[in-house]
């Protein structure tokens, strides 16, 4: 049985990156391979090889998070997963005030009923807006859903509203950014064009799921939130294609994996995929997709350092999160990065 304690590292609360490093490329970059090698997001480029493909989720993260009030409560929700085009699930806090046929007053003008209850603090909320209306109301009264490690008081600030983007944010739907992409700019994408690697994109709806802790000691019985993914035709076409002429499949972040692997055939083609996707990559798990990881910091007992034990192995993950924090690397959303060389391992 795989403890969660397996999973534990302690972190000093001063290597949590509250902000990004500016300008975002000039982040830090450890290389995890046979060795353990410090670099900068600017030698990027000259770590693949000409034919490599890297994916890209260009999910679009809406300002998800609001504060409202039911009679005189206050209510801070934050939603995760859309429904339908008037209902979303929502984490909500304190939940034990709701109940079904309860309102939510955000606005004068923006409401919602809460319509079914779940557990941990899930609720579902149907809005009196629905589509571009509903995210016209989100634009004007909602924050950036920012994780909980990182401090605003009392919300996300405009700053964030730039920061917690990435270039590439395209298909509106997350309430957590794919953040191994914040790391990305246009000169670092023309370095990449320059020495012929290629990049594509997949949208994965990034929800707040991936904040929640892992409650169970037995780590097989964790159950993930669904997230609704799009791998198209010409993406799937265009990762076969490189496989195929040798080149190696490098997802841009743990989200961009998930789906890759979700949409794999057992000989490593993809095929299209949408719709949602719950996947939980944790060691002994096969991966047929991917050849490569960029990924940022993971919390400790989290499903996504979880992944990256699987991807890279967990004694080297241990060992390489360690050199981190003895280096003095910015953990989490804001901060450093590192590129995973697959375990060789059966």
């Amino acid at each position: 049985m795989m403890k969660l304690s397996d999973f534990d590292y302690e972190l000093p609360p001063e290597n949590i990156a509250q902000r990004p490093i500016q300008p975002r490329d000039s982040a830090r970059l450890l290389v995890v391979d046979e060795s353990l090698t410090d670099s900068t997001l600017k030698n990027l480029p000259g770590l693949f090889r000409p034919g490599d493909l890297l994916v890209f989720n260009n999910t679009r993260v809406i300002p998800a998070r609001l504060i409202g009030k039911r009679k005189t409560a206050k209510i801070d929700v934050t939603l995760h997963k859309e429904e339908a085009p008037d209902t979303w699930r929502a984490f909500a806090r304190p939940a034990r005030k709701l109940k079904p046929g309860d309102q939510i007053d955000f606005a004068e003008d923006f409401t919602a009923e809460v319509t079914a209850k779940g557990e941990q603090g899930e609720v579902t909320l149907t809005f009196q807006h629905a589509g571009d209306d509903l995210r016209r109301q989100l634009e004007q009264y909602g924050a950036m859903p920012l994780p909980p490690y990182i401090k605003r008081n009392p919300l996300p600030d405009r700053q964030d509203h730039d920061d917690y983007q990435t270039m590439f944010a395209e298909v509106p739907g997350a309430v957590a950014a794919p953040t191994a992409g914040l790391h990305f700019t246009p000169e670092i994408l023309a370095e990449l064009s320059k020495k012929n690697i290629q990049h594509t994109f997949v949208t994965l709806h990034v929800g707040a799921g991936t904040f929640l802790p892992v409650r169970t000691d037995n780590v097989d019985e964790h159950r993930m939130h669904a997230e609704w993914g799009d791998v198209s035709k010409q993406t799937a076409m265009l990762i076969n294609k490189t496989r195929a002429n040798g080149g190696r499949i490098i997802p841009a972040g743990t989200t961009a994996l998930r789906l890759l692997e979700t949409a794999a055939r057992a000989d490593g083609t993809l095929k299209p995929f949408t719709g949602d996707t719950s996947l939980f990559i944790k060691p002994g798990y096969r991966f047929k997709a991917a050849d490569m990881l960029f990924t940022n910091f993971h919390l400790p007992r989290s499903t996504l350092f979880m992944l990256v034990c699987a991807f890279a192995g967990t004694d080297r993950m241990k060992q390489a999160y360690q050199h981190a924090i003895d280096h003095d690397y910015r953990f989490y959303s804001y901060g450093d990065a590192c590129l995973l060389a697959k375990d060789s391992k059966p």
